[in-house]
């Protein structure tokens, strides 16, 4: 009989994307300096400019299509040889699935998805551009599969229940300081152990107050290769 895999939560920010040449929205020389964030990436922005929104989204997909996983993205998926792994990201990219990770939980959305603006259980797969008079079946314009400032995020369930679910936690390049995804670590077991992937690490209040907190203060590629290596020792 074998033995059942210890689980892994794993959630990732920006900061892994970045290394692989995905713009962010915070950083300095990131997206937000060129576009008000309520203009590109609110309800409110989508209902007075859909031409502005959907072109926003069609230069992110078009960048997507240069980019490539990068090596923390690859290390991530050794471990699922060892452990039972799911990946809960703030990020639109499909980069982990990409990169080859099996179980990838989407909080904001997908930017090579697209839905209906009357229904949102009809999602399709977007490939390429979204324009103005693409309608779902519904006839009804589609609008980028995206969770926006304000707006309800459907997968926070899916994801508390997997982080109560784990055994271990790996952060890795976020700030930890956007709500509702810092909250997460809210839901774990207590004294679990976490390891904390950032160059500049922030903690908020559910991380100052855990016990077995490791902190790792470098780039993904670098303190995710670390960590990987670290558990798949120890398994």
């Amino acid at each position: 009989m074998s033995k059942q895999k210890s689980k892994i939560a794993v959630l990732t920010g920006a900061g892994i994307s970045a290394e692989s040449g995905i713009k962010t929205f915070r950083d300095a020389g990131g997206l937000w300096e060129h576009h008000d964030i309520m203009e590109v990436a609110s309800i409110e922005g989508w209902h007075n400019n859909q031409a502005l929104v959907l072109n926003f989204y069609n230069e992110r997909r078009r960048q997507l299509a240069e980019v490539q996983p990068n090596a923390a993205h690859k290390a991530l998926v050794e471990l699922e040889s060892r452990y039972d792994v799911t990946i809960i990201t703030q990020n639109v990219d499909d980069l982990h699935e990409r990169g080859g990770s099996s179980h990838i939980i989407h909080l904001h959305g997908e930017l090579k998805k697209s839905r209906s603006t009357v229904d949102e259980r009809l999602i399709y797969p977007c490939p390429g551009d979204i324009l103005p008079g693409d309608c779902c079946e519904k006839g009804s314009q589609l609008r980028p599969h995206i969770v926006w400032f304000g707006e309800m995020v459907p997968m926070l369930e899916v994801a508390a229940e997997a982080v109560s679910r784990a055994d271990l936690i790996l952060i890795i390049g976020t700030s930890m300081q956007v709500y509702p995804a810092a909250g997460l670590t809210a839901y774990a077991s207590p004294n679990i152990p976490i390891f904390y992937v950032n160059q500049k690490p922030m903690l908020n209040y559910e991380l100052e107050n855990t016990r077995n907190l490791k902190v790792i203060p470098e780039n993904a590629t670098t303190g995710v290769r670390k960590v990987v290596d670290e558990l798949i020792q120890i398994n």
